[in-house]
């Protein structure tokens, strides 16, 4: 039920300039499908769609392009490839990397968008990710190890 109405949404936001949530409620109903508002609302969060303007005041939504399920896959593939160690020191992360590797391993914590990393610096085997706090280090590490475990 869930996946053939987002499926609707998406396809009424393609083919239609939908500017409120109460304006695609409406419409899912014309086309069979009982929704709420707040159905609605998850289904736009979960679907990522985002509004941009489109003049005279006006806003509808769009389906923001995503990258390819492959590129997860591929950056993780790189991280399991890459990875020797790690460790933290306070709120910097320390990644040991393969020898010509580091690189590579950081540009995939970077694709990951972990909001806790604020940046990532390579050399050749070596990476240190700038964390938020401390607290979040050890999170971010638990997350990585999730990915490398995978």
């Amino acid at each position: 039920m869930k996946e053939s109405r987002q499926g609707k949404i998406v396809e009424l936001v393609e083919n239609y300039e939908i500017e409120t949530q109460d304006e695609l409620v409406e419409r899912l109903r014309s086309a069979g499908f009982k929704a709420t508002q707040a159905t609605v609302s998850r289904d736009i969060r979960q679907l990522k769609l985002s509004k941009i303007a489109v003049g005279n005041g006006k806003q509808k939504y769009i389906i923001l392009p995503r990258e390819e399920a492959h590129m997860g896959d591929k950056y993780s593939r790189v991280l399991r490839e890459g990875f020797v160690s790690m460790d933290k020191a306070q709120n910097i992360l320390v990644i040991k990397t393969v020898s010509g590797m580091a690189m590579a391993v950081a540009a995939a914590l970077d694709a990951l968008k972990l909001p806790e990393v604020v940046g990532c610096i390579a050399g050749d085997d070596t990476v240190m990710a700038a964390i938020r706090t401390a607290e979040e280090t050890d999170l971010v590490m638990k997350r990585i190890q999730k990915l490398l475990n995978r």
